[in-house]
C-alpha cells in the first residue's frame, strides 16, 4: 500500500498527515520527509496518524527517531491519533510515556476547538 503523506505548515508548527500502512517497506520514506522537515528548520512537529490503518516497530522506530531530531533542535514532535488500535501499539511499548498523544489536530496545535 502507498503511503501517503500532506505537509500543512503554519505558525505555530507543521503538521505532517500519514496515510495508509506505516511499516517496514513504507516507514523509510515516512523517516526521509520527518528529516527533511527539521532541516527545512520545521522543529515543531504534527504527526497527524488519523489516516493510519497499521503501525509497526519500524514505523515507532522512525516516530521515536522525528522526535529525538525535533527535541535536538528545541522543538517537539507530539501526535494525533484516536484509533485504539493505534493506540494500544504505543501503549503497549510504553511509548504514551514518551509522546504526546492528541484527539485533534486543533488540540496538537492548541487552537480552541468549536463547542
Amino acid at each position: 500500500m502507498e503511503l501517503g503523506l500532506d505537509v500543512i505548515a503554519s505558525d505555530e508548527a507543521t503538521v505532517l498527515a500519514v496515510r495508509g500502512e506505516v511499516d517496514v517497506y513504507t516507514a523509510p520514506k515516512l523517516r526521509e520527509k520527518l528529516v527533511e522537515l527539521v532541516a527545512q528548520g520545521r522543529h515543531t512537529i504534527v504527526v497527524d496518524l488519523e489516516g493510519v490503518d497499521f503501525l509497526d516497530s519500524t514505523g515507532l522506530g522512525v516516530l521515536v527517531g522525528g522526535l529525538k531530531r525535533a527535541r535536538s533542535h528545541d522543538g517537539d514532535l507530539v501526535l494525533v491519533c484516536t484509533h485504539q488500535r493505534i493506540i494500544k501499539v504505543f501503549e503497549i511499548t510504553g511509548l504514551t510515556k514518551v509522546f504526546t498523544i492528541h484527539d485533534s489536530r486543533e488540540a496538537a496545535l492548541g487552537t480552541p476547538q468549536p463547542s
